[in-house]
C-alpha cells in the first residue's frame, strides 16, 4: 500500500510538471492540484490520513529548516534600506497585533482550547504565502514597492512567528501532561541557543563561501549543495545544543545572506528547487492528515473563525500599522488582503499535531479550514485584482520614489 501511494504521489508530481504552465493560468495552483491528491490518497485508503504524522516529521522538519533558511537568505538587506520603515511597520506592529487579535478571537470563540492552543491558532496563522498569489507580486502592472513590500512581509513574518509557534505548542503540551513535555520557559532558553548557533553558522558559512570562490577553489556546481547542507548544519547543530532548530535555520539565512556576497541568490537555487519538492509533497500529506481531521470536526464557527482570519485579523492589524505610511486607502485594502496562509501555517498544523497527537485535533481543524479557503479565494482573486490594481495604480501616476528591483519571489510551487 505504501508503494502505490508513493507511486500515485510520484504520478502527481510528474503531471504538474507536464501540465503546470496552463493550469495556472487557468487558476489552479500547486497546493489545489496537491491537496486535491492527498485527499484522494486517505480516500482510497492508501494512507491511513489521521494516524500517520509521526512519520512524516522528518518530512515536515526538512520543508521548514530549508524554507526558513532561503527565504531569509534570498533577502537583499542591503537594498531595502529605502522602504525599511513601511517593512518594520508590517512585521514590528502589524505582525504581533494580527498573532494577538487571532489569539483573542480564537479564546472567545473557543474556549475549550485553552490559553495555549488559543495562542498557537493566532501565530500559526499570522505568517503569509505571497507565493500562493503569484499574480499579484509578478505582475507588472502592481507598483513595485507594493510587490516588493508583499514579498518581504512574506519571506520573513512565517520566521518571526515561529518561536511563538513553537512557545505555544510547548505550553499546550504543559497543559495536557503529555510525556516529555517542555515548559514554555525552558522553550524560551532553547530560541536564544538557536538564535545564536544560526547566526553563527550562517555567518562564518557564508564568509567561508564568499572566500573559496574568490580562490577558486569552490565548484559553481557544488555550491547549491553546499548552501543546503549549510541550512542543514545549522538545525542539527542548534539540536545538538539543546537548541531550536527551526529558528537557527531562520537566523542562520539571514547571516548567509548578509555575507555570502552577491552570488548568495544564485546558489539558493538548488536549496529552493529541493524545498519546492518537499513543499509539494507536504501538500499533499496535509491533504492526506489534516483535512480527513477537518472534516470530522467542521463547523459554522470554525468557518467563520476562517473567514475573519482572512479578513478583519489580517486586515485591521495592516491598516493600523501603515497609518502614517504614505499609502492610500485602495493600497493599504490591496496589500491586506494578500495575506494568503500557506506552507508555514500548514508545516506549523502538521507539526501540532506530531507534537501533541489528537489533542491539537480542535486547533488543526481552524488550521486547515483556513488554509482550504485561502488557497481557493487568493489563489482565484489574485490575477483579477492584480489586474484592477494596477489600472489605478496607472491612473494616480509614475510610482512615488521611482521603482524599485522586486526581490525574486521562491520557486516553491513551481513557478
Amino acid at each position: 500500500m505504501e508503494v502505490t501511494a508513493v507511486a500515485v504521489a510520484a504520478a502527481a508530481l510528474f503531471a504538474w510538471g507536464l501540465v503546470s504552465n496552463r493550469l495556472e493560468r487557468a487558476d489552479v495552483t500547486a497546493p489545489i492540484m496537491f491537496i486535491v491528491v492527498g485527499v484522494a490518497l486517505a480516500g482510497w485508503d492508501l494512507v491511513d490520513g489521521p494516524s500517520t504524522p509521526e512519520p512524516l516529521t522528518p518530512l515536515v522538519e526538512l520543508t521548514l529548516v530549508w524554507v526558513l533558511f532561503s527565504d531569509a537568505a534570498r533577502l537583499p538587506v542591503q537594498e531595502l534600506r529605502r522602504d525599511v520603515g513601511r517593512y518594520l511597520r508590517l512585521l514590528a506592529v502589524g505582525l504581533p497585533l494580527t498573532i494577538l487579535l487571532g489569539w483573542g478571537l480564537a479564546a472567545w470563540m473557543f474556549p475549550a482550547l485553552g490559553v495555549w492552543l488559543a495562542l498557537f491558532v493566532g501565530a500559526a496563522l499570522a505568517p503569509t504565502d505571497a507565493a500562493l498569489g503569484v499574480p499579484v507580486v509578478t505582475n507588472p502592472v502592481v507598483p513595485s514597492r507594493i510587490r516588493q513590500l508583499i514579498t518581504v512581509e512574506s519571506g520573513l513574518n512565517d520566521g518571526i512567528a515561529t518561536p511563538v509557534v513553537m512557545l505555544a505548542i510547548a505550553g499546550a503540551a504543559t497543559a495536557a501532561g503529555l510525556e516529555h513535555a517542555e515548559s514554555p520557559g525552558r522553550a524560551a532558553v532553547e530560541l536564544l541557543i538557536g538564535a545564536a548557533v544560526g547566526v553563527g553558522v550562517g555567518g562564518v558559512g557564508g564568509l567561508a563561501l564568499r572566500e573559496a570562490r574568490r580562490r577558486g577553489t569552490a565548484a559553481e556546481a557544488f555550491a547549491g549543495i553546499a548552501v543546503l547542507a549549510l541550512a542543514l548544519a545549522a538545525y542539527a547543530l542548534a539540536l545538538t545544543l539543546n537548541g531550536n532548530g527551526f529558528v537557527a535555520a531562520f537566523c542562520g539565512g539571514l547571516a548567509f545572506g548578509a555575507t555570502a556576497g552577491r552570488r548568495a541568490p544564485a546558489e539558493l537555487e538548488f536549496l529552493e528547487q529541493m524545498g519546492t519538492l518537499l513543499a509539494s509533497l507536504v501538500w499533499m500529506a496535509f491533504g492526506a492528515v489534516a483535512v480527513p481531521i477537518m472534516l470530522d470536526r467542521i463547523s459554522a464557527a470554525v468557518v467563520l473563525y476562517a473567514v475573519l482570519s482572512l479578513t478583519v485579523v489580517r486586515m485591521l492589524p495592516v491598516a493600523l500599522a501603515l497609518i502614517g505610511a504614505g499609502l492610500g486607502r485602495t493600497t493599504v485594502l490591496f496589500v491586506g488582503w494578500f495575506g494568503p496562509r500557506g506552507l508555514a501555517s500548514l508545516v506549523f498544523a502538521l507539526l501540532a499535531l506530531e507534537a501533541l497527537g489528537s489533542h491539537a485535533d480542535d486547533a488543526v481543524t481552524v488550521l486547515a479550514t483556513t488554509i482550504l479557503i485561502s488557497v481557493v479565494a487568493h489563489g482565484l482573486t489574485a490575477a483579477p485584482l492584480a489586474r484592477r490594481y494596477g489600472r489605478v495604480a496607472s491612473a494616480a501616476g509614475p510610482e512615488p520614489g521611482g521603482p524599485v528591483t522586486v526581490t525574486p519571489l521562491r520557486r516553491r510551487l513551481g513557478r
